[in-house]
């Protein structure tokens, strides 16, 4: 199982803080550091310093790191022009070396919507400018060099862009595409996801959501082979139960609790927890949410006691 480290730095973290953890996953040997993309914190959290940009982040994060992929859980529609955010995250993969996953995501948070007056349209219509976004950014991506492209749809309309810059990779990033929607989700997925996510859900609702994903992919002639499973499970290990519960109390949750929804428990209790939901939902990625960006020593607990044992 491929184990990721997924961090929510609205909930309060610097660059410099994810800079840290970002270099900690390296160099414990995890596959890749990914973030949220949200500008408002969430539940009782300050968020001080502040919100950072996700895409501003990992083009620094880029220059910093070596191997690690680097990407977002999820990108939000309705932040981004779908053309700047073609040209923005093509530089990041450029200026990582082709290391980029991009997520995307419709949007969903209505509180940082209504914050910062970013337009948070209805269900429908959000779904509708979603599918355009997804064709235009993989469609810009694409497009051969020297050749233009365009697009017109409800809400976007391009005409002979050159689709610029291309990204490193060929022909484009990994897309990751999540969500437990029946119908759009899954029909989406199929068309334009490498990778579909399901985060902080049990193992038989992500089996039940994967398996319209894959008869959706059917559908359309796609091999549902070629879509990544993979999940998200908010993470609290520590080498006894005193440590544990010490982890758990950091991040303001119960240690039940984490048992039941997310990954927690000792070494042992945990890889018997993963081997158990990888067998009923067949994933092979794991992105790891850790809250406590300043318990590196978590991280390398995970990479030396957890990560051997589900290689």
């Amino acid at each position: 199982m491929d184990l990721r480290i997924f961090t929510e730095p609205q909930q309060g973290a610097s660059y410099d803080d994810l800079l840290r953890v970002a270099k900690a996953t390296e160099d414990n040997g995890f596959g890749a550091f990914f973030r949220s993309d949200h500008f408002l914190a969430m539940g009782g959290a300050s968020g001080l310093p502040g919100p950072t940009d996700a895409w501003v982040t990992l083009g620094a994060l880029a220059r910093e790191t070596k191997r690690i992929r680097l990407g977002t859980l999820v990108t939000a529609a309705t932040f981004r022009h779908p053309s700047v955010l073609a040209i923005s995250v093509a530089q990041v993969d450029q200026m990582s070396g082709g290391r980029v996953d991009f997520g995307f995501g419709a949007g969903w948070f209505d509180a940082e919507h209504t914050a910062y007056g970013i337009e948070l349209p209805p269900v429908k219509e959000r779904f509708d400018r979603y599918a355009e976004q997804l064709e235009i950014i993989t469609g810009l991506w694409e497009t051969r060099e020297g050749e233009t492209y365009s697009f017109s749809g409800e809400h976007y309309r391009l005409e002979n862009a050159p689709a610029l810059p291309k990204p490193a990779q060929s022909p484009r990033p990994p897309v990751i595409i999540g969500g437990a929607g029946k119908k759009r989700t899954p029909a989406l997925a199929a068309r334009y996801a490498d990778e579909f996510n399901l985060p902080f859900v049990d193992a038989a609702t992500a089996a039940a959501q994967f398996e319209r994903v894959e008869a959706a992919a059917r559908e359309i002639g796609r091999d549902p082979k070629e879509i990544t499973r993979s999940a998200a499970q908010v993470v609290c290990i520590g080498a006894d139960d005193a440590e544990v519960a010490r982890r758990a109390a950091a991040i303001g949750r119960e240690v039940d609790e984490l048992k039941q929804n997310g990954v927690a428990g000792t070494p042992a209790e945990v890889v018997d927890k993963l081997g158990r939901y990888r067998e009923e939902s067949g994933i092979t990625r794991l992105y790891l949410q850790v809250l406590d960006l300043s318990d590196l020593d978590h991280l390398e607990l995970i990479a030396s006691a957890v990560a051997p044992q589900l290689s």
